[in-house]
């Protein structure tokens, strides 16, 4: 019998876009303890917003200490790429950006 496979996650993040998120977290909660990051599509990009309540569909994925609110159907590697640590989402399995 073979052992199951591990089953990736649909969002895995690199260890910059950790950080990134987890800055923006603990920032945001200064102010209001009930914020959250959203991670969401617009235009083709990815970006992360605040928010303090997940839209239908949104599932929840730790990284880190932090939890994140990620929209239905985004899929892939969140990454963060110069200038000023945008956050990109890469397919699956790319190279993360040095850092």
């Amino acid at each position: 019998m073979t052992e199951p496979s591990a089953v990736r996650p649909p969002i895995q993040a690199t260890d910059w876009a950790v950080d990134i998120l987890t800055k923006a977290h603990v920032a945001a909660t200064r102010f209001n303890p009930d914020a959250r990051i959203r991670v969401t599509a617009l235009d083709g990009n990815v970006q992360a917003v605040l928010t303090d309540t997940a839209e239908p569909g949104d599932s929840e994925y730790a990284l880190g200490e932090v939890t994140i609110l990620v929209q239905e159907g985004l899929e892939g590697l969140l990454d963060v790429e110069e200038p000023h640590d945008r956050l990109v989402l890469r397919p699956a399995g790319s190279t993360p950006n040095p850092h």
